[in-house]
C-alpha cells in the first residue's frame, strides 16, 4: 500500500454540481482535476441512471460549469471558459451528439443559469460596470476586448472587493437569452447582442443596486432579489420583485432579511426564499420562507427544524412543485430534507447521515446528489424521493484509492462545562480521532503525536469528509493522530449551540477544543507530550488564541486567519460578522475588541508558529496577517510568513494546484521539526525546498 501524500492532490479527481435530466434518466455533473501547477480541468460527464460508466460530454478546454438540461433534455446548456479569451461565456450541446455551440459573447461572464420552463430562454447573471452597459458590451463583445486596470482606483463604494478581485464598479445583472435567435447567430458567429435582454437596471429601477438570484416563474415571469437602503452595502434588506416579460412591468411583493443566495418558484407562483433574523444575523439560523403571489400569504415550512438552511448546498422545488428540498448542516453531516411547501408536515431527513452532500439535484421520481464520505472524497448518488433506495453512480477516484490505506475516523464525544459563558451545566461536543495507517490497536506501547485541526467561520462545521478528507488523510499518514471537532458556534446542532459564542469566540470555542483534546489524550496512544495546533480563517484565529492563552502546543500553524477584530472590521467584505456576533464596532467598543483579538495578547506566545496567507485574500486581508507576524518576531518566537501570489480565502479549496500541495508540506514540515517522533529538523534548519515537491527554489529563497 502507498501512503496518502499532499501531492496526491494532482491525482484526486472532484465530482460536483450534479443536474438530473427532466425525465430522469441521465446526471450531468462537473468532474474537474488538476491540469498542471497552476490550473485546472473541468468538464461535463453524463451517467445514465441505470448505472453505466460515465462518458466524458464537453471537450477538455478551459473550465466548464453550471451544466443544465433543458426542458425536453434534448439540449445541455453550461458555462465555460473555453474559445478566445478567458471571459466564461454559455455554451448549448445537443445532448443525442454533436459540437457545442457558443451562444453569447458577453463582458461579465456568465452565472445563475436557467432555463425557462417551455425550453426558450435561458437566464443568466453577469457582473458588468455601467460603462460596460452603456457600450452595450454587457450583450455583446468583440473577443479582443479589454478592461483598462484603473490608475488610480477610485473607490466610493463600502464593499469594493470581494473574493481574489476589486469590484471596479461591477455590478451583477440578470440577463435573458433568446435560445432560437442566439442559436441562429452562433451558425455564422454574427453576434450583436440582440438575442439578449437586460431584465434589471432597467425603467425605475437602479443601475447601481446587485440583482441577484434569477428565478423563472411560469415562463412569462421572472423573480430576482436585490438589497435595499440608503447603503445597500451596509444593510441585510432584500426586496424580492416579479417581471412580467411581456409588458416589462416591474413589481415589489416582499422583503426578507440575512443573505439571499438563490430563490426558487414554482410555475404558479409560489418562491421559497432564504430568511435570517436581522438581530445578530451572523448567528442566527437560515429558514426558508414561501411567498404566494395569489394570496400574499406567507409559511416557514423549516420553522420547526432546529437547523440552518443552504451552507452551500441550497434548496429547490421537486418537479410537481408541491415538496421543497433542502440541505443543513447535522451534527457532523450536511444532509438532505424534504418538507411540504405549504408547510402541513414535518420536514423530514432524505439521506446523508454519516456523510456530506455538497450539491443535489430534483427530479420527477429521483434526486441525484454529490456526496463525499470517510472512505472517499466525493462521488455522483442516486436516491429515490424518499430516500428508500440508494445507488451509487460513480467511482471517479477508484484508480487513486485502489493501493490507499484510508482510515474511519473514529467518533468521538465530550462533556464540557459551559461556565465559562455563563451557563450553567455541560455540553455534548462531537469530534472524530483519525489514527495513522499503520496504528494497530493491540500495540498500546507505540504513541503517536497529536495535531489538533480547528474548523473555520465560526458558524460551519466539519464532518468525516468533505473538503478537508485529503488534508486528514495526510497528515495520518504522516504519522499523527488527527484530532477535529465541532466546539460551540458551531451549526449542526442547533441555534443555541451556534449563538454560544456571541461576544466571545475566543474562550467558549477554546474551552471546548481543548477538553476534547483532554479527552483523546487519555488514549494510551495519543503522545500528550506532542501535540500541534492548525486551523484556517476562524481556525486560524483560533489557532493564535490558543497559542496566546496555552503553551502546551508545541507548534502552530496559522492559515489565512483573522488576528485583529478592529483592521478585520475596515478590510473585509464581511464586517457584518463583527456586528452581528460581538453587538458592536470599533468606534463603540475599540478596547473590547482589541482585548478579544490575538494580536493583543501576542507578548504571551511561545510557541514556534507558522503564519499562512494569500496575498489576494479579501475575505480575512493580509494585514491582520502581517500584524500578528509582526508581533511574533518581535517577541522572539520561532516564526515564519509564508504568502501565496494569486490566491484568495479559497486556496485549500481551489487555489493553484501547486499551492494547493506546498501548503499541506509546510504544515507538516513545521509540525515535524518539533516533533520528537519524527526525528526531523526544525524548518528554520533545513534548506529552504526540502520536503517540498512544489515551488522553485528562486521563489522560496525570497521567503
Amino acid at each position: 500500500m502507498n501512503s496518502i501524500e499532499a501531492a496526491d492532490y494532482y491525482d484526486i479527481v472532484h465530482a460536483d454540481d450534479p443536474q438530473l435530466s427532466l425525465d430522469d434518466e441521465r446526471i450531468a455533473f462537473v468532474r474537474r482535476t488538476p491540469d498542471d501547477d497552476e490550473s485546472y480541468t473541468a468538464t461535463i460527464y453524463v451517467v445514465p441512471i441505470g448505472g453505466d460508466e460515465p462518458t466524458q460530454f464537453t471537450a477538455s478546454d478551459g473550465v466548464d460549469s453550471q451544466p443544465r438540461f433543458g426542458p425536453d433534455s434534448d439540449w445541455l446548456a453550461f458555462a465555460s471558459t473555453r474559445g478566445e479569451t478567458d471571459r466564461q461565456q454559455l455554451w448549448l450541446v445537443p445532448t443525442d451528439g454533436g459540437e457545442a455551440r457558443r451562444l453569447t459573447s458577453v463582458v461579465g461572464g456568465i452565472g445563475d443559469l436557467e432555463w425557462s420552463p417551455d425550453g426558450s430562454r435561458l437566464l443568466f447573471t453577469q457582473q458588468v460596470t455601467a460603462d460596460d452597459r452603456d457600450a452595450d458590451r454587457d450583450l455583446a463583445v468583440d473577443p479582443d476586448y479589454e478592461p483598462e486596470e484603473p490608475d488610480p482606483r477610485v473607490i466610493d463604494r463600502l464593499v469594493y472587493r470581494a473574493g481574489t478581485e476589486y469590484l471596479d464598479g461591477r455590478r451583477s445583472h440578470v440577463y435573458a437569452l433568446d435560445v432560437a435567435a442566439a442559436l441562429e447567430s452562433s451558425e455564422t458567429d454574427d453576434r450583436e447582442g440582440d438575442e439578449i435582454t437586460r431584465l434589471t437596471g432597467t425603467g425605475d429601477q437602479p443601475v447601481d443596486r446587485d440583482y441577484v438570484a434569477p428565478a423563472w416563474g411560469d415562463g412569462k415571469t421572472v423573480y430576482y432579489a436585490a438589497k435595499t437602503g440608503e447603503v445597500p452595502d451596509d444593510s441585510l434588506v432584500y426586496e424580492l420583485y416579479e417581471r412580467d416579460l411581456a409588458s416589462g412591468a416591474v413589481d415589489s411583493f416582499t422583503r426578507t432579511t440575512g443573505w439571499v443566495s438563490s430563490l426558487e418558484a414554482t410555475e404558479d407562483g409560489r418562491i421559497a426564499f432564504e430568511y435570517t433574523p436581522e438581530e445578530n444575523a451572523s448567528m442566527r439560523q437560515t429558514e426558508i420562507r414561501v411567498h404566494d403571489r395569489e394570496t400574499g400569504e406567507e409559511r416557514t415550512p423549516t420553522e420547526s427544524l432546529d437547523r440552518t438552511v443552504g451552507h452551500n448546498c441550497g434548496f429547490e422545488w421537486a418537479p410537481d412543485g408541491e415538496t421543497l428540498y433542502l440541505s443543513t448542516p447535522d451534527e457532523g453531516s450536511r444532509v438532505l430534507w424534504s418538507v411540504p411547501g405549504d408547510a402541513n408536515e414535518e420536514p423530514e431527513k432524505v439521506y446523508g447521515d454519516g456523510s456530506d452532500i455538497s450539491a443535489f439535484s430534483v427530479g420527477e421520481n429521483a434526486v441525484a446528489y454529490a456526496l463525499s464520505e470517510w472512505d472517499h472524497p466525493g462521488d455522483i448518488f442516486v436516491t429515490t424521493r424518499g430516500g428508500n433506495e440508494v445507488h451509487r453512480l460513480t467511482r471517479v477516484n477508484a484508480d487513486y484509492l485502489a493501493d490507499k490505506p484510508v482510515r474511519q475516523p473514529e467518533e468521538v464525544w465530550f462533556a464540557v462545562d459551559e461556565e465559562s459563558s455563563g451557563s450553567e451545566g455541560s455540553r455534548r461536543i462531537q469530534g472524530w480521532l483519525l489514527t495513522p495507517p499503520e496504528f494497530d490497536a493491540d500495540a498500546t506501547d507505540e504513541q503517536y503525536p497529536l495535531v489538533v485541526d480547528i474548523h473555520g467561520g465560526p458558524h460551519a462545521q466539519w464532518t468525516t469528509a468533505g473538503t478537508m478528507w485529503h488534508e486528514f488523510q495526510t497528515l495520518a499518514a504522516r504519522g499523527y493522530v488527527v484530532f477535529w471537532c465541532n466546539p460551540r458556534g458551531s451549526t449542526g446542532y442547533g441555534e443555541e449551540h451556534a449563538t454560544a459564542i456571541e461576544r466571545d469566540w475566543g474562550e467558549v470555542t477554546l474551552t471546548d477544543v481543548l477538553a476534547g483534546v483532554d479527552a483523546v489524550c487519555e488514549r494510551e496512544f495519543v503522545d500528550e507530550d506532542e501535540q500541534f495546533v492548525t486551523g484556517g480563517s476562524f481556525g486560524g484565529f483560533m489557532t493564535a488564541w490558543a497559542v496566546t492563552q496555552t503553551d502546551r502546543f508545541e507548534a502552530a500553524v496559522s492559515q489565512r486567519g483573522v488576528y485583529d477584530l478592529t483592521s478585520f472590521y475596515g478590510s473585509t467584505d464581511a464586517f457584518k460578522l463583527i456586528e452581528g456576533d460581538f453587538g458592536t464596532t470599533p468606534w463603540e467598543e475599540s478596547a473590547f475588541l482589541w482585548e478579544q483579538s490575538p494580536v493583543a495578547h501576542v507578548g504571551a506566545v511561545d510557541t514556534p508558529t507558522l503564519v499562512m496567507h494569500s496575498d489576494r485574500d479579501y475575505r480575512t486581508p493580509a494585514n491582520t496577517a502581517e500584524l500578528f507576524y509582526l508581533g511574533l518576531q518581535k517577541h522572539g518566537v520561532d516564526t515564519r510568513l509564508v504568502r501565496y501570489p494569486r490566491e484568495g480565502h479559497e486556496l485549500s479549496r481551489s487555489g493553484e494546484p501547486a499551492h494547493v500541495v506546498d501548503r499541506l508540506e509546510r504544515i507538516a514540515r513545521w509540525f515535524d521539526g518539533y516533533a520528537d517522533s519524527q526525528e526531523a529538523a526544525p524548518a528554520f534548519e533545513r534548506e529552504r525546498t526540502d520536503g517540498l515537491s512544489s515551488g522553485d527554489e528562486e521563489s522560496a529563497s525570497k521567503e
